[in-house]
């Protein structure tokens, strides 16, 4: 499986951005599909994950402002954020989860000027 990810970028407090993440490859089948983040000297932590099922989970720091939703006929995962915050700035990770396996994007840069 394959995962390209598009939409960091450069952005103000208060702003939005949209990121964006197709799978591909063969004979896969996928459940759970979202998005992790690292800061600089920080660990990986979870931001948002949706499963096939429509099941929705959020870090507490991003509840409210962040949404994510998924396309399961094109396996793609998008993450709406808004309110963006400086502490929002980090690398941001597709990840996938298939029956068997775990992957993740090559990680796209999200910074926030305050």
């Amino acid at each position: 499986v394959q995962l390209q990810a598009s939409g960091g970028g450069l952005v103000q407090a208060g702003g939005s951005l949209r990121l964006s993440c197709a799978a591909s490859g063969n004979n896969f089948r996928i459940t759970t599909m979202g998005w992790y983040r690292q800061a600089p000297g920080k660990e990986r932590e979870l931001v948002a994950i949706i499963t096939d099922f429509g099941s929705e989970n959020y870090a507490d720091s991003v509840k409210g402002r962040f949404t994510i939703s998924s396309d399961d006929a094109k396996n793609t995962v998008v993450l709406q954020m808004n309110s963006l915050k400086p502490e929002d700035s980090a690398v941001y990770y597709c990840y996938v989860n298939t029956l068997f396996n775990n992957y993740w994007g090559q990680g796209t840069l999200v910074t926030v000027s305050s």
